[in-house]
């Protein structure tokens, strides 16, 4: 059974940082590429990044590149996004997703969790 479960998520002002967790079941962990998505109001969810299963290269968007930093922590069955140099417009739930396939698209990721929000104010 596929487990995901955000936290981390709160108001920051802008330039602040957050980090965001995405506990896992070792067995998602280990055979899924884990992504984070994100869905402000009112737009489509779109693509932050990913961290391959294999740990591979990881790749972001390119309107969080610089700024956002994702790690595993295979010992406590958790991925991280680290945020850093946060704007209003990254404002939204951030959620973890898993699949098995290497991509971008969210209907892609047959594995999600609750989604955590994350406010940054001007």
């Amino acid at each position: 059974q596929v487990q995901l479960v955000e936290s981390g998520g709160g108001s920051v002002q802008a330039g602040g940082s957050l980090r965001l967790s995405c506990k896992a079941s070792e067995r998602a962990l280990s055979t899924l590429n884990l992504a984070w998505f994100r869905q402000a109001p009112g737009k489509e969810r779109e693509f932050v990044g990913i961290i391959p299963w294999y740990d591979s290269t990881i790749a972001y968007d390119d309107s969080v590149k610089g700024r956002f930093t994702i790690s595993k922590d295979n010992a406590k069955s958790t991925i991280y996004l680290q945020m850093t140099s946060l704007r209003p417009e990254d404002t939204g739930v951030y959620y973890c997703a898993g699949s098995t396939s290497l991509t971008r698209p969210a209907a892609a990721y047959p594995y999600w969790g609750q989604g955590t929000q994350v406010t940054v104010s001007s």
